[in-house]
């Protein structure tokens, strides 16, 4: 497996690099040293041909020093204020820093609402790819100042597996304070040891990161797994590792030792699909029996009424909503062609008994498989 990770490394043309707030920022405010580290291991990455996105925490510490405050705010809107100040602190400190190295950056803020919208995704994606054709950095961080809970990616983990996944990047590269994930809390419990790779993302996995939390930001470690279990389905590697080791980018990019690599499953989503499975939020849930389970799992087939047990949730045609077996884990996600309200009136019954009951029918199928993605590893 060491071979693959390097060979990830070795092959990777576009890579995405998420620092966390426990890596740029100190007690007094933005951890300068840090940044402007980072900034030179990217861009010697850039000299050597490789493209490059940031996503960058750390707006609300500089904006907590440079406003005055004490500690972070508890209201919504003097944290969004005090976002709002620091992202202006923390995008100049970039941009002098990557200046040394001849380097120009791009500041980009988005909400998940920017990303749910299809139109929107893909004109983010085009500037993302411009900005990158012109070797200029973009620096991407949640737009804090408008998000509210609805429209908030939650936090800068999930971003970042977000991004990988619409820039079709070769790796995720996620520096936190500590090294990866071990099998207890490194920073309480000496015995803690370094899992350097993981082949599949289950629930002890799960269970070792939720015990792991953050000292700073919104994310702990168990944020970061959930963007690992994103982008490897999505068939994209992601590696966690200290952002503040000396070179930790360049080391990895060497071959060295260093993090947890989490393998990527071998099959690859397409894009519209990882879209549909990663990116949109869904809008409800329905219970299918084994036939469709297996229909759609082992033979690629579409969701009929035929198969639906159940429908948890209320919502319109083309809403993306989640489908799941029995009370198990959710098997995927897809847009459905019929509302929460018509799927109830016709569910179990045959495609052909359709019109009858609804008095029109538009589609044979709830979900098409072209608009279906399958995101768990579950068998029949």
């Amino acid at each position: 497996m060491n071979n693959n990770k390097s060979l990830c490394f070795d092959r990777a043309k576009r890579v995405v690099v998420k620092v966390g707030s426990g890596v740029l920022t100190k007690q007094s405010g933005l951890n300068t040293d840090a940044i402007r580290s980072i900034s030179g291991q990217i861009s010697y990455l850039i000299d050597r041909g490789v493209e490059v996105v940031l996503i960058s925490s750390g707006a609300m510490a500089s904006g907590i020093k440079k406003v005055g405050l004490l500690k972070r705010p508890d209201e919504i809107p003097k944290r969004q204020a005090a976002a709002a100040v620091g992202q202006a602190g923390l995008i100049l400190e970039y941009e002098k820093a990557f200046a040394l190295y001849n380097k120009k950056v791009a500041q980009i803020l988005l909400t998940s609402d920017d990303l749910c919208n299809r139109k929107r995704y893909l004109n983010a994606r085009n500037t993302l790819y411009t900005l990158l054709s012109w070797q200029v950095v973009p620096i991407i961080n949640e737009n804090d100042t408008v998000a509210v809970e609805e429209i908030k990616f939650g936090d800068n983990d999930n971003l970042s597996a977000m991004i990988t996944i619409l820039m079709e990047a070769d790796i995720l590269i996620n520096l936190t304070d500590i090294d990866g994930l071990y099998t207890k809390d490194p920073r309480i419990n000496p015995a803690a040891k370094l899992i350097p790779v993981v082949h599949t993302i289950n629930k002890n996995i799960e269970k070792l990161a939720g015990d792991i939390p953050g000292a700073l930001g919104t994310g702990g470690m168990f944020t970061k797994i959930k963007a690992a279990k994103k982008v490897t389905t999505a068939g994209i590697p992601m590696i966690i590792a200290k952002g503040e080791k000396p070179d930790i980018l360049t080391k990895l990019f060497s071959g060295k030792e260093e993090g947890t690599f989490f393998v990527p499953k071998k099959e690859k989503l397409a894009g519209r699909k990882c879209w549909i499975a990663f990116t949109l939020k869904p809008k409800g849930v329905i219970k299918i029996d084994d036939g469709a389970a297996s229909a759609i799992l082992e033979r690629g087939k579409s969701l009929l009424p035929s198969g639906i047990i159940s429908v948890e949730g209320d919502f319109n045609v083309g809403a993306p909503v989640e489908f799941k077996k029995d009370d198990k884990k959710i098997l995927g996600t897809g847009l459905v062609n019929y509302s929460s309200a018509e799927i109830r009136k016709i569910m179990g019954l045959k495609t052909d008994e359709i019109e009858k009951r609804l008095g029109h029918k538009p589609y044979d199928e709830i979900i098409h498989r072209d608009n279906l993605a399958i995101t768990s590893e579950c068998t029949i």
